[in-house]
C-alpha cells in the first residue's frame, strides 16, 4: 500500500465498508459492551482512509514513510479495530477478543498493545492536539506523509480541540486532514441540546482551516473529499461528514440509546441479515 491510487474502486470500498460494520457488530457482541452508534458511523471514512487513501504497510506498521491515522474519538475502536484486522495487521479472529482481559483490542486503542495503533487515545478533546504535533514534525523532517484525525461531533465541544484549531493554523499544516463524524448525537443526547456546535463549518473556517463538507456515508464524496484536500497548501483542511449514528442497521440508526450499548445476540442475528443483503 505505498502508492495512493489515483482511480478508486467504488465498489470495493463500499465492500470493505460493509464488512467493517459486520465485525464492529460481531465483535461489540461477543464483547458485551462498548460503542455501536459511533463505529457504524465511522465506518465509510474508515474504509476510504485504510483502503484507498492512506500510504501504509500492515506488515511493517512502523514504516517510517506512512501516513499516520489519529482515532480521537477513542471509544469508537471497533471501527479501527476492525479495519486494522480486514487490511492484514492482525488475524481477525483476534476481534473476538475485543474488550477481554489480557485482549490487545482493548475498550480504547492502546498503541502498546496493537500494532498499527499509532497513539492511545479516549480521552476526548485531544486527539488533534496529539495529530498536531505528529504533522509538524513530519513537516520539519520534511517528510511527505500526511495525518488524518477522526473527531467525533460531541467531542468538539471540548475546548483544547479550539486550542488545537488555532495551532494547527498558526503553523500552516497543510498535511493534516482532521474529519468530524457528524452524526449529531452524543451520549448525553442531541449535540444541538447538550452544547450546540453549528454552524461547524463556518466555525473551522474562522479558525484559518480548508473546509469541506460532504455526505459522510456517499463513498464518491468520501474519496472526492480526500483527494481535494490532499493539494490544499498553507492551511490544514477540515472534512465535516454528515453521517447517521448506527449508519447500515435500521433498528440502530439515529438512536441516541446505542450511543455505548452492544447487540443483543438477537439484534446481531437481525442486523447481519441487513448487512449481507
Amino acid at each position: 500500500m505505498e502508492e495512493i491510487k489515483t482511480k478508486p474502486d467504488i465498489k470495493m470500498l463500499k465492500e470493505k465498508a460493509r464488512i467493517i460494520r459486520m465485525e464492529i457488530l460481531k465483535m461489540l457482541t461477543e464483547a458485551g459492551s462498548g460503542h455501536t452508534g459511533g463505529s457504524l458511523s465511522a465506518a465509510d471514512i474508515v474504509a476510504a482512509l485504510y483502503f484507498y487513501k492512506m500510504k501504509h504497510k500492515p506488515e511493517d506498521p512502523l514504516w517510517k514513510d506512512r501516513d499516520r491515522f489519529i482515532l480521537s474519538k477513542g471509544h469508537a475502536a471497533p471501527v479501527l479495530y476492525a479495519a486494522l484486522a480486514i487490511a492484514g495487521y492482525f488475524d481477525r479472529k483476534l476481534l473476538k477478543t475485543l474488550r477481554k482481559i489480557g485482549s490487545p483490542l482493548q475498550g480504547h486503542p492502546c498503541s502498546r498493545k496493537l500494532p498499527g495503533v499509532e497513539i492511545s487515545t479516549g480521552s476526548l478533546g485531544q486527539g488533534l492536539s496529539i495529530a498536531n504535533g505528529i504533522a509538524l514534525g513530519l513537516k520539519i523532517s520534511k517528510s511527505p506523509s500526511r495525518v488524518y484525525c477522526l473527531l467525533g461531533d460531541g467531542e468538539i465541544q471540548e475546548g483544547q480541540i479550539w486550542e488545537a484549531a488555532m495551532t494547527a493554523s498558526h503553523y500552516n499544516l497543510d498535511n493534516l486532514c482532521a474529519i468530524i463524524d457528524n452524526n449529531g448525537l452524543q451520549i448525553d443526547g442531541r449535540c444541538c441540546d447538550v452544547m450546540c456546535i453549528d454552524p461547524i463549518a463556518k466555525k473551522w473556517e474562522a479558525f484559518g482551516w480548508n473546509v469541506l463538507e460532504i455526505n459522510g456515508h456517499d463513498m464518491e464524496a468520501i474519496v472526492d473529499a480526500l483527494d481535494r484536500v490532499e493539494i490544499v497548501k498553507g492551511k490544514p483542511s477540515m472534512i465535516v461528514a454528515r453521517t447517521i449514528k448506527g449508519k447500515g442497521v435500521s433498528f440502530f440508526e439515529g438512536k441516541v440509546e446505542y450511543h455505548g450499548i452492544a447487540p443483543t445476540n438477537e439484534e446481531l442475528e437481525n442486523a447481519l441479515k441487513e448487512l449481507e443483503i
